[in-house]
Formats: structure tokens, sequence, C-alpha cells
């Protein structure tokens, strides 16, 4: 592919070089999971404008992760590369270890919530900041100058971000590394924190095992609160879920929906979900870890098909190499 890609640069010239990888991306897309080549993770999914979007995280050492890229799809099968929608230029004040987007349309506008700098304590800079686009595939710029939550409450890790609204039109973010989850909710430009009724502004909501990569969706009046668990640099690294009648739980795990299959893949997790629109179908979209491989970086970002049984009990799903539109 490398030596393909210096023969067209010096035939045609840098722009056909950019369509020529544009196109072998998407020609290695259909091939199913992973949905693109290149180490990609924790990502987040979306449907925007009929078309399925996918923004994760570069998987790569922390000072590599200045930038993120997205990828938009009409079929599930055919991928085009949005590159660097964000990156450190952008944010002045991450430096590294951009990570985790969550993506929200309010309006005609676009946020994308991110992590950045590792921070391991709170006399360092960083945190979860936000970016503001016209348009999914960006470009974002930071909206508040700042990280939007720079503090470690709780004992929680400020990353891993994830911002839904609920059925009254509230916005909420759930977020947290280091085994601890908390529920926060955002004022109506996204620029700050507002208080819940008992006067809280960071609410723990840790269930069971619970370690990152938090994420919350609805369905037929239950919400679903799906999580992380193990190592993510290790083979064990899996997703888990509860079930509750309010976003705020009480959250009690209820079983294992994703983990490593000897004959597939190894460390699947860091997950979010998507409704096929009109439909009670829905997809899951998460890295794994392909087999042989043990490097912590080398994560890819796949899709495949999540079901649900009569009770509304998730079942675990089955890794493949079709993904769901080969099945």
């Amino acid at each position: 592919m490398r030596l393909y890609t210096c023969f067209l640069w010096m035939m045609l010239g840098t722009s056909s070089v950019a369509l020529a990888q544009q196109t072998s991306t998407d020609t290695a897309a259909k091939q199913g999971n992973p949905i693109v080549p290149g180490w990609y993770a924790d990502p987040e999914g979306a449907v925007y404008n009929k078309r399925y979007w996918v923004f994760p995280t570069y998987s790569a050492s922390y000072n590599e992760q200045v930038f993120m890229d997205a990828f938009s799809s009409a079929d599930l099968r055919s991928w085009t590369k949005h590159p660097r929608i964000i990156d450190t230029a952008a944010v002045q004040w991450a430096k590294r270890a951009m990570w985790a987007p969550a993506i929200i349309q309010k309006g005609k506008k676009y946020y994308l919530f991110f992590a950045a700098n590792d921070i391991q304590q709170e006399t360092e800079l960083g945190g979860i900041g936000v970016a503001v686009a016209n348009k999914p595939e960006g470009p974002y710029k930071d909206l508040l100058g700042k990280p939007l939550i720079n503090a470690i409450v709780n004992k929680a890790q400020p990353i891993d971000q994830f911002v839904f609204q609920d059925k009254d039109g509230q916005y909420y973010m759930i977020y947290g590394g280091w085994g601890r989850c908390n529920m926060v909710k955002l004022n109506s430009d996204f620029t700050g924190l507002l208080p819940f009724e008992d006067g809280q502004t960071f609410k723990e909501i840790t269930p069971q095992g619970y370690v990152e990569g938090p994420f919350m969706f609805q369905r037929k009046g239950k919400y679903y609160f799906m999580w992380s668990e193990g190592g993510w640099g290790g083979p064990n690294y899996r997703v888990a879920y509860a079930m509750a009648d309010s976003p705020f739980g009480p959250w009690q795990r209820i079983g294992t929906v994703l983990q490593q299959d000897p004959a597939v893949a190894t460390g699947a997790g860091h997950h979010s979900v998507v409704q096929v629109p009109g439909k009670d179908e829905w997809l899951i979209i998460y890295h794994r870890r392909p087999l042989g491989e043990t490097h912590h970086n080398h994560r890819v970002t796949c899709i495949d098909k999540m079901t649900f049984d009569a009770n509304g009990l998730i079942q675990p799903v089955k890794m493949t190499f079709e993904g769901p539109v080969g099945r």
C-alpha cells in the first residue's frame, strides 16, 4: 500500500494521492470489521443527515494524541474519513491525550466533548473540554478556552465523557475513570454545570465493576447504563450493563455484553450504541485488539449487531469479521 501511494504521488500529484488514500480507506472498510484501517479506539457513534458517524480516539502514545479523525457512511460498509476534525491547535489548553469524543447536536450546532492531558491531580491543567462546529465533520473550535471540568470529584478522573438528552429535554453528562463515575447537569449552552435539586453538582452513580467508558441510552421506557471493565491494555477488557427506570439508577449490574472471543479478537470494550433510524434495531460500536496483537495501543474500531430478549435484557454480542451488513 505504501509503495502504491508513493507511485501515485510521483505520477499524479498531491491531490490525486489524497483521493487514492481515501479510496483505499473505503475499500478496506467494505471488508467489514474493522470498519476502517488504522489504530482507533473509544468510538462514539451517531446518525446525522442520513449518515452513520463514528468519532474515535486516535490510538497512539499520549504525546501523539493531539488530533481526532471522524468517519461517516451511508451504508455501514463504505466509510469516508474526515481527518483532523479537531486538534490541539484549536484548543490551546490541550497538549496531549485527546480521548473519547462525545458528540451531540443542538439546533444547527454540533458539540464535541473530549478529554485532554490525562491529568493526575487538580493542580494540572486539563480534563473535559467542549468544542463547537457547524457540521459533524467540523472543523471544531474550543467553546470555552478552558476545560469544562478540571476537577477530580468523587475520585473520578475527568475522562470518558458521554452526553445525552433526557425525555424532558435536559442534557446530562456522565464521565469518569479510575473506577468512579459521576453525572452532571449541563446548562443550556454547554458552558457550565447546574446543580441538581438536592444541591449537588456532581452526583456519583458508580455501579459494581465499573472502570471507565460510560454510555447511556433509552429503549421502551427503560434506561440502559453500560460501562467498561478490566484493564484497557489487556485481553480481558469488556462491557457490562444495568437497567433502571431513571437515569440516576439505582444501577445494579446485570451481566456482560461484550468480551474477548479467542476466535476473533481480545480487549473488546469502550463502546457506544446507535439505533438504526426508524427501527428497533441496534448497533454496538466498540474497539478490540486483533488476534496476535499485544501492544496496548493496537486497537481497531468495529461494529456489530446488539439484540434484546423479550424482557428487554441485552443479549451477549457476537463479534464478527463481517460486521452488521455482512450477516
